[in-house]
């Protein structure tokens, strides 16, 4: 999925991601967050604009299991900006349809603790953001 992985990697290193909310919980199955509009501070115009941005759909191989990294688009095809999920249980019915790009490899507690979280129509009852987002570079090979 390298468009999903260009996107990602741009809106990590930029720091766009930072402060977004996780909007969506959905418990044993799902968090999703990446909103730009739910970060603190005022929205840009260039963060308005990034946050219009589609990606094409890059469904692929990689199945959808407890730790995967997927965008989130809406029913219509090609629809993906900048939200992702991150899967806490089976998401089989995601496979072939969704562009799985990433892995949780340290830190699925944290992301237990969060789909644990209160919520109320999948929406955390307390706001839970992402307080900064970092890329660092892979040290083995894919």
């Amino acid at each position: 999925a390298p468009e999903s992985v260009r996107n990602f990697l741009n809106l990590a290193a930029t720091g766009l991601f930072d402060t977004t909310i996780f909007g969506r919980v959905v418990p044993g199955f799902v968090i999703q967050v990446g909103d730009l509009y739910s970060r603190e501070g005022k929205v840009t115009y260039e963060i308005g604009m990034r946050a219009r941005r589609t990606l094409p759909d890059e469904p692929n191989k990689v199945l959808h299991e407890r730790g995967i990294l997927s965008m989130a688009r809406g029913e219509e095809a090609n629809t993906a900006m900048t939200s992702f999920f991150i899967l806490v249980g089976a998401g089989t019915h995601l496979d072939g349809k969704f562009a799985a790009f990433g892995r949780v490899t340290k830190g699925m507690e944290v992301v237990d603790a969060i789909n644990k979280a209160p919520v109320s129509e999948e929406k955390p009852d307390k706001p839970v953001r992402i307080k900064k987002a970092t890329i660092k570079p892979c040290t083995t090979a894919a």
